[in-house]
C-alpha cells in the first residue's frame, strides 16, 4: 500500500514524509500529533494500515475506534486526509488489496488526500 501511495505522490510531484507507528490504535493520535504542530508544513496527511481479523472481538473494537476517531478530526479540524485502513479475515485479502495495480488500496487513498488537498486549495484552505 506504500508503495501504491508513494508512487501517486511522485507522480503529483508530492514531497512525502513517513511516519511508522505502532498500530492502528494509534493512528488517530499520531494524526493528532502532527496537527498540533505550530505552522505545520503538511498539506495533508494519509492514513494507511491494516487489521486482520482474530479470534475475539478485538478486531472489531480496534477497527470502529481507529475510524472513529480518524474521522472525528477530519470533522473538527477540516484537514485534508486520505484513509486507506483494511480491515480484513486474512493475510490473503490484505496481500490482494495491497497488490501493485488498479486495486492497489495506498494508492486509492493517495489520490483521496490530493483530492482533498485540491478542494482545500480551491476554497482558499490550504
Amino acid at each position: 500500500m506504500r508503495e501504491g501511495a508513494e508512487a501517486v505522490f511522485a507522480t503529483a510531484g508530492a514531497t512525502v514524509e513517513v511516519v511508522d507507528v505502532a498500530g492502528a490504535f494509534e493512528m488517530p493520535a499520531a494524526l493528532r500529533m502532527a496537527l498540533a504542530q505550530a505552522g505545520t508544513p503538511y498539506d495533508g496527511f494519509l492514513i494507511l494500515g491494516c487489521v486482520v481479523r482474530g479470534d475475539t472481538d478485538h478486531y472489531d473494537h480496534i477497527c470502529r475506534e481507529t475510524c472513529r476517531g480518524v474521522m472525528d478530526i477530519a470533522v473538527e479540524t477540516g484537514a485534508a486526509i486520505g484513509f486507506g485502513l483494511l480491515t480484513v479475515h486474512s493475510l490473503t485479502q490484505a496481500l490482494e488489496r495491497a497488490a501493485p495495480g488498479r486495486m492497489n488500496k495506498g494508492a486509492e487513498a493517495a489520490h483521496a488526500l490530493l483530492g482533498q488537498v485540491a478542494l482545500r486549495r480551491r476554497w482558499g484552505l490550504g
